[in-house]
């Protein structure tokens, strides 16, 4: 450890010393999580003490689709959400639900893929030919409804000209052998798992063609009425969080503890074959939790044109900044990630 280093550690232990509450009784926060590598995160912090330092409970429970489950959050049986923006998001704002997005999830490059049945290779050709296919959507009105219309229209395809086919992503490798699907836009680890045995062939990739970039398609959504009234728990909370998602930042990029975080991911995730966790790529996340406004307004905008929601909100409506603010700023300097790394994102 170099003496930069050990100044930023000792820094942060004085600020965390600061932050750290007064009372021994531990408080849990329930988290719903779509799964994804970067759900490694919440085990980081859990792990490494850094939630139990401010007397912080975690307990996360895993969910196929944020779009389904903001009720859940809205009456507090979750208090947090990491998922996809969805229509669910704005329409649960015009009903006045309380909760509000607090920060980034996964940002450019997303690694997804736009994959096409093994079959069909040869027939289609690029995106226009998939006019009159079945496509899997893991939800209607889901992220993955507006990466795939945005990528359809960005070969000239109307979305209407292809037919949406719900489900779940662990569903749609089986449902691409059985030839009830045609193409997907699918998510890591099946993205690269369908390629490699065979199932699909990759078409294109929305961190290509989809704009506005960098994309910010999932995020940290919580209750505000719970927020209000456990704000110092909130903003410790956050402060481990982003810990943690600086942690996996500099894994992602090969830092010297991404054998810890392979491990980590195995022991605690459905993934457990460590060749191929350090084979396909990551999603990306932004360091200091800071959502892309031009990329959620585009949603936003996306959504009501296409009859998904009704109300358009300003931007200090749907974002709060205050925790992963206060976060950074107890946590200082960034660390440094792989100078060697061509990976974009999560700097």
């Amino acid at each position: 450890m170099n003496f930069r280093s050990l100044e930023f550690a000792a820094a942060l232990v004085v600020a965390l010393a600061g932050a750290a509450p007064a009372r021994a009784q531990e408080q849990t926060i329930h988290i719903g999580t779509v799964y994804s590598i970067a759900t490694v995160n919440n085990y980081t912090a859990i792990e490494k003490g850094w939630f139990k330092q401010f007397g912080i409970n975690v307990e996360i429970e895993t969910l196929d689709t944020s779009a389904n489950v903001i009720a859940l959050l809205a009456t507090n049986r979750l208090q947090m959400i990491e998922g996809g923006i969805s229509a669910a998001y704005f329409n649960a704002l015009e009903q006045k639900m309380p909760i509000i997005i607090a920060g980034d999830r996964t940002s450019t490059p997303l690694n997804h893929k736009l994959l096409v049945r093994k079959d069909l290779e040869g027939t289609v050709k690029r995106i226009a030919d998939l006019k009159g296919k079945i496509i899997g959507n893991n939800g209607t009105g889901s992220v993955t409804t507006y990466e795939l219309s945005k990528l359809l229209e960005s070969d000239g395809v109307n979305p209407k000209d292809v037919e949406f086919k719900n489900l779940g992503f662990p569903l749609q490798g089986p449902a691409f052998k059985s030839k009830s699907l045609d193409a997907t836009l699918i998510i890591q680890p099946w993205g690269t798992s369908l390629v490699d045995d065979g199932t699909a062939f990759l078409l294109a990739d929305p961190d290509d063609r989809v704009k506005v970039r960098p994309l910010t398609i999932a995020v940290t959504m919580i209750n505000t009425d719970w927020a209000k009234q456990n704000d110092r728990l909130v903003r410790n909370f956050y402060i481990a969080y982003l810990r943690s998602v600086r942690e996996y930042c500099v894994a992602l990029h090969g830092g010297p503890n991404r054998k810890e975080m392979v491990d980590r991911v195995t022991r605690t995730g459905p993934l457990k074959d460590v060749s191929f966790i350090e084979k396909y790529p990551w999603p990306a996340r932004n360091m200091n939790g800071e959502v892309n406004m031009p990329s959620l307004m585009d949603m936003q905008d996306f959504f009501f044109e296409n009859g998904f929601t009704k109300t358009k909100f300003a931007a200090n409506q749907l974002v709060t900044k205050e925790y992963s603010d206060n976060a950074n700023r107890v946590l200082g300097a960034f660390p440094e990630v792989n100078k060697d790394s061509k990976i974009s994102g999560c700097r």
